[in-house]
């Protein structure tokens, strides 16, 4: 089984901002490959299917962002499973808008709450990452206001293509492997980085 957690907060005054990207990639996965986000366990919402032959899990927590590891890890438990059968994919401060890295083990959060969760709950920082960029805040703004924050207009034209390729990058970790996935993500640029 192959489990696809996306990092975000519940409730319909989050679903626009940049913290919730991690649950576009699973809104559109589940577009794909036709698989309904309905059902509520292990503190999360989920979906079931099948991709490439694989068993799937599409996941978005409701435990808010700073306890996502809390669902992740009563998931890993029931299942029994490895923490190389999961990706988690989550908002990324420190890359461009629309930039998007796939990266396994090693490092810290970065600042982000729910890796932070993650990492604590798992004892371990080995299981693989989709980061999509949404840039630094603007001035001397905080970031924890940034992240709450809806994308512009014209950060939404940067973003919907990644959230598009960051769900290619899954499929391609769930085909492929997570080197293969690496190789061909890992030196993309965004649209945003593309403009003169």
């Amino acid at each position: 089984m192959r489990v696809i957690i996306g990092l975000g907060n519940p409730g319909s005054q989050y679903r626009k901002t940049r913290h919730n990207i991690g649950f576009w990639v699973v809104n559109t996965l589940a577009e794909r490959w036709h698989i309904p986000l309905s059902r509520h366990m292990f503190l999360s919402v989920i979906g079931d299917g099948h991709c490439k032959g694989e068993k799937i899990l599409l996941v978005q927590p409701e435990t808010y962002m700073n306890r996502s590891g809390e669902a992740a890890v009563q998931i890993r438990d029931f299942y029994r499973l490895e923490l190389s059968d999961f990706i988690i994919i989550h908002d990324d401060l420190d890359l461009p808008l629309g930039r998007i890295r796939v990266k396994r083990g090693g490092g810290g959060a970065g600042g982000n709450r729910g890796v932070a969760s993650l990492i604590a709950t798992f004892g371990s920082k080995e299981f693989v990452r989709v980061k999509l960029g949404i840039g630094r805040p603007p001035g001397r703004q905080d970031p924890a206001d940034f992240v709450l924050q809806p994308f512009t207009p014209q950060e939404e034209a940067s973003i919907l293509p990644a959230v598009e390729n960051a769900a290619n990058a899954v499929e391609l970790w769930i085909s492929e492997g997570i080197e293969k996935t690496m190789a061909a993500v890992n030196g993309m640029v965004s649209p945003e980085e593309e403009r003169p």
